[in-house]
């Protein structure tokens, strides 16, 4: 995850967080983290990014809808990044 831009990193968060999320439900709960517009210029190519490095896996809902999980790579990759940031603070 080191190679990864911060938004990048909020994408994965957040695909974690919900149930195979559809890109509007990703660009939701993103607009609300953010508290600012997210267009799907910004939102889909870092997806794709994703998906093209094995973070997240890219599945279809129906034939206009896609969804999106963590990959096994993905999830440990996650748990890295917790546990590393887990070193700094506590809650």
């Amino acid at each position: 995850m080191h190679d990864l831009t911060g938004f990048q990193r909020d994408l994965i968060f957040t695909v974690a967080g919900l149930d195979e999320p559809h890109g509007l439900a990703i660009k939701n709960e993103v607009e609300d983290y953010y508290h600012k517009e997210i267009n799907s210029g910004q939102l889909y190519p870092n997806l794709d990014s994703l998906v093209h490095k094995g973070l997240i896996k890219k599945g279809k809902k129906d034939e206009r809808t896609n969804y999106y999980v963590l990959t096994q790579r993905g999830e440990r990759e996650l748990e890295d990044r917790v546990a590393w940031e887990s070193q700094y603070i506590e809650l």
